[in-house]
């Protein structure tokens, strides 16, 4: 081999070697979180990550599902940190082993949507009310049916109302199966009531001649969490980078970003970490 075939192999194995230390450095430094729906849909992921990545290094990359998925995306191990609402869930997910470090991050409230009219006449705070008056008048209400934080948090309402929900059988309940946005437009559409977190709402722009009606009822706070998906049950958890997003989103830093994200100059998310 003579010396410019040699140099032309050296220069191929060093820029091989560069790619290969740049993908795993990439690797090291990236890791899957597993969220929910709203935390993508009010673009609060867009305003955090860019931040997060120039801070960290780290990489973070979101599956967004309704939180009862997302919790089985990181029960599968697809995921190293799981953000989401549904405190009851996600005290089982840990219970059972595949969370470590549940820790409160930052909290909204749910809100009851209608038409403007409000023909079920629930406007105010009771939001069991409310619930029981959209059922005597027959009124419809969209359901995102989806086992979501959302939809787990409305039908702990409709128990707690005293109202038993049959979805095959209750011709003004409609559960879509899908998820905020979705069922926020079926429920515009329909001219129909709809529960939905603040943050989404406020960010929804086909509101059409809908409006909060329910709001400031205690019973709809709403916290959100996160959670370090377990590596002794998952091994391939990508322990450290999963600990350094967590840390720098409870930090002072990462509390105040939190608190910063406003649409149409409204505060979305309230920034509670302990």
């Amino acid at each position: 081999m003579n010396a410019v075939s040699r140099g032309l192999v050296c220069r191929i194995a060093a820029s091989l070697f560069l790619a290969l230390a740049q993908l795993a450095a990439s690797a090291e430094t990236s890791i899957v979180v597993a969220s929910t729906t709203s935390t993508q849909d009010s673009g609060l992921f867009s305003h955090l990550l860019p931040v997060v990545q120039a801070r960290t290094g780290i990489i973070a990359k979101v599956v967004a599902q309704g939180t009862g998925q997302a919790l089985e995306t990181a029960r599968r191990g697809d995921a190293d940190v799981v953000f989401v609402h549904d405190p009851e869930a996600e005290a089982k997910f840990v219970a059972e082993g595949h969370g470590v470090e549940r820790r409160l991050v930052m909290y909204n409230d749910f809100v009851i949507i209608g038409p403007k009219d409000d023909p079920a006449g629930i406007r105010g705070k009771d939001v069991l009310g409310a619930l029981q008056a959209i059922r005597a008048r027959g009124q419809v209400f969209v359901s995102r049916g989806d086992r979501s934080g959302t939809h787990q948090a409305e039908l702990r309402l409709w128990k707690a109302a005293g109202i038993e929900i049959d979805p095959a059988t209750e011709r003004w309940y409609r559960a879509v199966g899908q998820g905020m946005g979705p069922a926020l437009n079926i429920a515009v559409a329909s001219n129909a009531y709809v529960m939905a977190d603040r943050a989404t709402w406020i960010s929804f722009r086909n509101k059409a001649d809908h409006a909060v009606l329910v709001e400031g009822d205690a019973r709809l706070f709403n916290q959100y969490s996160l959670i370090l998906v377990n590596p002794a049950q998952h091994p391939d958890v990508r322990v450290q980078p999963a600990r350094r997003f967590i840390e720098f989103l409870l930090s002072a830093e990462g509390q105040a970003l939190i608190a910063s994200y406003r649409v149409e100059g409204q505060q979305l998310f309230f920034p509670n970490a302990q």
